[in-house]
């Protein structure tokens, strides 16, 4: 058959229509039109070809009627819940990540205002579900290990995972409604529900079940709005739920971003082919453009915003995130010394003071009594900028020459002003030198130096208000203000960067030769308090919601930007992640703890890196034949489009959540797979299902028949069995080690990397 007739065929006959509205690839004929009956309904179009008769022409052997297929969903459904909700309370103690996120949930609760570098859905949700099932957020979630007790921790754990039991039920969904295989879709479905990753992930406080959630959410909702008659009933509903699902994937993690990109791109190429219709006119095209404005942007955008008015709303409190936020943000909070507070509007000399530096997260001048260790500059006291409200970030403001009124008013302190800084704790005064700065080598260290006061010329520091003229006055709060080092000319500056260990993870201060105004060399006076001047109110100083919104965002991303690497920590690198390399420990160490491993299935990860290996090869065979016009008959064109146009979709998908990940300087761990993973299992079970429909390449009927079933029978026997294998993972184990003989696990330390 010649090429022209086969894609003449594939568009002019009934079985084909399932497959008439794909819209990721162009079709070289003009699909088929639905009636208008059709097009009202959420199912239109025919059953799958499961349901009418197999790849090689006998009859099917998934959802031979609409009420199998039915039976089939339910056993989804009764399989991922089933799975996910065994032994959810198990163990009865914090595990990994939960002091986090656990925590979080209580600050909601109790409206005490934190500081965290994701966007704030997950942990509302979480907090929710733990004050809807009687948490009353008292549990302290200090370290993973610490038991329960009598604290309600059920509703947190149990609303995590029942998030996660719908990942393998939209993945199904999505499968089903691209590929028009039950087969593709059981598969993919066997692959999620058995996968003991996916299970350890969703059965605790954690955020990754919320956000995959989310995902699947939004990409089931493109897939089936990419199926109705425009402007119908179900077009909008499926158009406004994609949206919606947006908003949430982004309002939990960043990396919604990335399943934002790939609807963005979907609807991109929706829109070029609408424009290419010809039958539509432009008013058409603009309604259709206007349409996904208001439902992919406009409807998200306002529903994430929305997130952040209720974040601040609920979080009225002061808590350990003050510090990350400018004093403004900080006036806010209720209980922050800054709220309806009042002191003195002008800095004067003999004032206790502090100074923080007007850098996002850019930390409170600060000292403490530890040295600078051996060959780091100067072996004197450090000097750093800590993010936290603290007793040693009090500074007193004296004159150089420390003749400082002692009765009456004491002088202000102005523009063009030389002073020193004596730190109030330690005595020492700040202090700079051309000693090289510990880690932005170009500048200088700055250090404590002196006792009680008493120093030498490096303590001196001319005062600049940035703006201001000579004479000028310092206002609290208000006054953007700069440190000027009078024996080296530099200024005094917070680089962002996190110190070693030595430096108790504080952020660097340095003294920069670089006199140019940044907000890294900029400070303000916060706290100011001298009993001898007058106080004014602050509430003046309230910022607009606009305001706290970007503050906020800057604050997340820098945030996010500095999760480097600690010393001795496990750091996970992309390539580890599809290859099941190395997992992570949630519980446990020794035989005489409950130990829990997050780790996939290895059979079910192992065959999902096969099919994307796989993958490009059969496409490119059925590229190349299609091109030649072999002879392929009906059904393998069907399949050949299947696999280039929907499984193109999940393999952009997968590229999307993974690549990206390999620009990222931040740290990362294996969990941050675990989107991309769904993607990959969705492929796996569309690349699988036409590989095993193409047995009759091999054999003739009945053979090729039998061949298909034996391939289906072995791969659903290998997951099956790899679970019963690897369950104790996510389950719990006690007793020996892997390495151990009698241990539940002998055996299976299939990789030395693996650390159960």
């Amino acid at each position: 058959m010649a090429k022209e007739e086969c894609f003449t065929q594939l568009n002019t006959t009934g079985d084909t229509s399932a497959l008439r509205n794909r819209k990721l690839f162009p079709t070289p004929a003009k699909p088929l039109q639905r009636t208008s009956e059709d097009q009202d309904s959420p199912t239109a179009g025919h059953l799958p070809e499961d349901v009418t008769q197999s790849s090689n022409g006998t009859s099917g052997s998934f959802g031979k009627d609409p009420q199998s297929s039915g039976v089939l969903l339910m056993l989804v459904v009764g399989l991922s819940f089933s799975t996910r909700l065994y032994k959810i309370t198990e163990p009865p103690h914090v595990c990994w990540d939960e002091t986090h996120f656990g925590k979080m949930g209580s600050y909601y609760i109790n409206r005490t205002f934190f500081f965290d570098v994701h966007p704030p859905l997950g942990k509302m949700l979480i907090g929710l579900a733990g004050y809807m099932t009687g948490y009353d957020g008292t549990f302290p979630f200090v370290k993973p290990g610490d038991k329960y007790e009598h604290h309600i921790y059920w509703g947190m754990r149990g609303f995590c995972a029942v998030l996660g039991s719908f990942l393998p039920i939209f993945a199904y969904l999505i499968v089903l409604e691209l590929s028009q295989s039950y087969t593709a879709a059981l598969i993919t479905a066997t692959l999620l529900i058995f996968d003991t990753g996916c299970i350890t992930i969703s059965q605790y406080i954690l955020l990754d079940p919320i956000l995959l959630f989310f995902i699947m959410a939004a990409v089931l909702s493109m897939v089936k709005f990419n199926q109705q008659r425009p402007f119908s009933w179900y077009w909008w509903l499926w158009l406004i739920l994609t949206g919606v699902n947006l908003a949430g994937a982004l309002g939990v993690k960043f990396v919604g971003l990335f399943v934002i990109l790939l609807v963005g791109l979907n609807t991109a190429w929706d829109l070029w082919r609408l424009l290419g219709d010809l039958s539509l006119s432009l008013v058409d095209i603009t309604k259709h453009f206007l349409a996904r404005v208001v439902g992919l942007i406009l409807l998200p955008f306002f529903l994430y915003v929305t997130i952040f008015a209720v974040h601040f709303v609920v979080l009225n409190k002061s808590g350990p995130g003050d510090g990350f936020f400018s004093s403004a943000f900080q006036s806010r909070l209720i209980g922050n010394n800054l709220h309806n507070a009042s002191m003195p509007e002008y800095l004067a000399y003999g004032s206790t003071i502090t100074v923080k530096n007007l850098r996002i997260a850019g930390g409170y001048l600060h000292s403490h009594w530890h040295l600078y260790p051996e060959g780091v500059g100067s072996r004197q006291q450090q000097v750093t900028a800590y993010l936290h409200k603290d007793y040693n970030n009090l500074w007193l403001v004296h004159r150089q020459d420390h003749n400082e009124s002692q009765s009456g008013t004491p002088d202000l302190v102005r523009h063009g002003d030389i002073i020193q800084l004596e730190h109030k704790e330690t005595t020492r005064n700040l202090h700079g030198h051309l000693h090289e700065a510990p880690l932005t080598k170009k500048h200088f260290q700055v250090t404590g130096y002196g006792i009680n006061g008493t120093g030498d010329a490096n303590d001196l520091w001319q005062v600049e208000v940035c703006g201001g003229r000579k004479g000028d006055l310092v206002k609290v709060l208000r006054s953007k203000v700069r440190f000027l080092h009078r024996a080296t000319g530099c200024v005094l500056y917070s680089s962002g960067k996190t110190l070693p260990k030595w430096g108790w993870e504080q952020v660097e201060v340095t003294c920069s030769p670089y006199l140019k105004e940044t907000p890294s060399s900029q400070w303000n006076i916060e706290d100011h308090i001298n009993p001898k001047l007058p106080n004014i109110s602050l509430s003046v100083l309230k910022p607009h919601f606009l305001e706290i919104l970007l503050e906020s965002h800057i604050v997340m991303i820098r945030g996010n930007s500095g999760l480097k690497p600690k010393d001795n920590e496990m750091n996970s690198k992309p390539w580890h992640w599809p290859v099941n390399y190395q997992g992570l420990r949630f519980s446990g160490v020794n035989d005489t703890e409950y130990r829990v491993y997050l780790l996939g299935n290895p059979v079910v990860w192992w065959m999902n890196l096969a099919s994307l290996g796989l993958y490009p090869i059969m496409v490119a065979v059925a590229s190349i034949a299609l091109q030649r016009g072999f002879s392929l008959g009906q059904k393998r064109i069907e399949h050949a489009l299947v696999l280039k146009r929907e499984g193109g979709l999940l393999l952009l998908g997968w590229l999307l959540h993974y690549a990206p990940f390999y620009t990222m300087g931040r740290v990362l761990y294996y969990h941050h797979y675990f989107p991309a993973m769904l993607f990959s299992s969705m492929l796996t079970g569309i690349t699988f299902d036409v590989l095993l429909k193409s047995t009759d390449l091999l054999l003739h009927p009945p053979y090729s028949d039998w061949l298909q079933r034996l391939g289906q029978v072995v791969l659903l026997f290998s997951v099956l069995y790899s679970f019963y294998l690897f369950h104790p993972l996510s389950y719990g184990m006690t007793g020996p080690l892997a390495h151990e003989p009698g241990s539940a696990m002998a055996g299976l330390k299939w990789m030395d990397s693996w650390e159960f």
